[in-house]
């Protein structure tokens, strides 16, 4: 009989949410915890709301109608605050708390000071939950930390699981249910088919995790993903390996097989290094067969310096061939790129978005430099005293928690604010034939940039506005002229106009030169013409705050729901429309549109 028998498994929220569907939680971490031990224990369960800050509450409710004698949190660095107040909640109804995830393994001293955490997990966790599990908390049992008369005992680190074809599979049944799906059938899903990675990048926590890289064979890879896989709805499938094509033999056969079973009905999203997708060039047209349509290349820096400073082993040769060769084969590219390396200054950083943009990328995420715990890069920073905060809330990789030995933490948020813009696609604006459409397309994607920025929870709202405008003071300062043939001719020029509540303020002057338009960006003054629009960050800020984060992620994820499914628009479309919070939503919006915007 098991030591443990009645177990709650949560999986703490990120403390900020971003608006990016592909990155919601599928809780997949804990659902093979709760496969480990699933034939040893009574019961399992899992709180409602599990991605959300409503958490707290139905986890309080779940451990007031049911028994545990063990509450397992797995929490990343950007959710371990939340777990904290998860473990509290336990510890009030008396429940043994075990933390485990990359946060308490890289911190293990810091899980147990807390208080709340009798015990921390700290490594790959099946092998050793199950023996906890079984055992209780022992000495015997590797991979365990605890606190005993004020005295830290450790029981050393376990052997990584070489054999990952014998990790069972997840348990997804145990999830409740998301956005109306059940627990087996969500939109978006995540799968891992190996763990570790070869290389050592420093800012990534990965090694100190799980190590050297190990790939589960083709066979036990592709009978998980029949598990779900369903013929009449196309999901998004994450196959969220550290690096996905490391074998590419393994890969080519994974492909084979779901060929050969049917098992094409996804849209496949995976990260890897641009060196294996030329290796892989042979196998592209497979993985686009199987339903690969974007992959998430880490490009990091334009700068060879910076590279070889993050052991980041690409030549931007390989870089732009890789590009190149997924284009070929119709798989999308999204670039990743790394603001705020400590060698890097600001006009290093300036160069980014012509970079990317010159790479033919059209899609990049820019990220604040974020030095996890048990990173090299976290102790490279703490030693220089270049770590600005320790909430770890803030972890997040949007929210500059460093500074640099050339930027503020200020400076570095306002320009990774400006990568944003400097690197938006104007040309959609100018393709539209009125000033109405183009009003309304600059207002879709500034919004984006306002959300972007709010997220970063350090910064009041002023600041925020600042930030905002600095950002695009600064892109004015670089003297853009973006220009989009046209067969149609503007009646007369366009002008709207970026404020701040101080009065400074940016124009947008669309003009017809021959056969195309023109949009230039420039610091309006005295001297030029002022009529137009004029929107107002402020207010923009204020509206924008007040849409809940998670009634955003509801309708990004329905959105990608409906956007490959057409039978489900229908269904979609009523939930929207009966949804309160997205409802509220609308209306802020259309708020923001009447009051951001005013006739000069």
């Amino acid at each position: 009989m098991a030591y443990y028998r009645n177990i709650c498994f949560v999986e703490a929220p990120q403390a900020i949410v971003t608006p990016f569907p592909r990155f919601i939680s599928d809780c997949i971490g804990v659902c093979y915890l709760a496969a480990a031990v699933e034939d040893i224990v009574e019961s399992m369960a899992m709180p409602e709301n599990y991605y959300n800050e409503r958490i707290f509450e139905s986890f309080e409710q779940l451990l007031k109608e049911r028994s545990f004698d063990l509450v397992a949190i797995s929490s990343m660095t950007g959710g371990f605050n939340n777990a904290v107040k998860l473990a509290r909640i336990a510890k009030n109804h008396g429940v043994t708390v075990v933390m485990g995830g990359f946060h308490p393994t890289a911190m293990p001293e810091e899980a147990l000071d807390h208080g709340f955490a009798d015990i921390v997990v700290i490594g790959e966790g099946e092998a050793t939950f199950r023996e906890l599990v079984k055992k209780g908390p022992s000495r015997e049992v590797k991979g365990l930390v605890w606190k005993e008369n004020c005295e830290f005992v450790y029981t050393g680190m376990r052997e990584l699981i070489m054999d990952v074809d014998s990790i069972r599979f997840p348990l997804r049944s145990i999830r409740p249910e998301r956005f109306s799906e059940k627990s087996g059938d969500y939109t978006i899903e995540t799968i891992y088919t190996s763990r570790g990675c070869p290389w050592k990048c420093s800012f990534c926590a990965n090694d100190r995790m799980h190590k050297n890289w190990r790939g589960r064979s083709a066979e036990n890879v592709v009978d998980e993903i029949a598990l779900i896989h369903d013929p009449k709805k196309k999901k998004l499938l994450k196959i969220w390996d550290a690096n996905f094509l490391t074998n590419i033999k393994r890969v080519e056969k994974i492909c084979d097989l779901m060929i050969e079973r049917g098992l094409t009905n996804f849209r496949i999203v995976t990260e890897t290094r641009a060196k294996d997708v030329i290796r892989a060039e042979r196998i592209l047209d497979k993985l686009h067969q199987v339903g690969l349509r974007k992959v998430g290349l880490g490009i990091e820096s334009p700068n060879p310096e910076t590279l070889a400073k993050m052991n980041k082993q690409n030549t931007l040769g390989d870089i732009s061939r890789s590009i190149d060769l997924l284009g070929k084969h119709s798989i999308g590219v999204e670039g990743y790129f790394i603001v705020g390396h400590h060698s890097e200054t600001e006009a290093d950083t300036m160069v980014y978005p012509d970079f990317a943009r010159s790479l033919g990328l059209r899609n990049a995420l820019f990220m604040a430099m974020t030095p996890y715990p048990g990173t090299k890069i976290f102790e490279e920073y703490r030693s220089e005293d270049n770590i600005t905060s320790y909430n770890w809330d803030l972890y997040n990789n949007f929210c500059p928690v460093v500074k640099t030995g050339f930027m503020s933490n200020k400076r570095l948020m306002t320009i990774m604010v400006y990568c944003y813009v400097a690197f938006f696609n104007y040309r959609t604006l100018l393709k539209q034939e009125s000033e109405r459409g183009m009003l309304q397309i600059f207002l879709r994607d500034f919004t984006q940039f306002v959300f972007l920025t709010l997220v970063n929870r350090s910064l009041g709202k002023q600041e925020i506005e600042s930030t905002i405008y600095e950002a695009y003071e600064r892109f004015a300062s670089t003297e853009p002229r973006i220009e989009q043939p046209s067969k149609t001719k503007l009646k007369k020029p366009v002008s709207f106009f970026l404020e701040e509540s101080g009065g400074r303020r940016i124009e947008f002057r669309i003009t017809q030169e021959s056969g195309q338009r023109v949009l230039i960006v420039r610091r309006a003054s005295g001297s030029i013409p002022e009529s137009g629009q004029v929107v107002s960050i402020k207010a923009a800020v204020e509206v924008t705050a007040s849409v809940a984060p998670e009634a955003v992620m509801r309708f990004l994820y329905r959105k990608e729901l409906m956007r490959y499914n057409s039978s489900a628009k229908p269904a979609q479309i009523l939930a929207l429309a009966a949804d309160r919070d997205l409802r509220r939503a609308v209306a802020s919006f259309y708020r923001l549109y009447r009051e951001c915007i005013r006739k000069r």
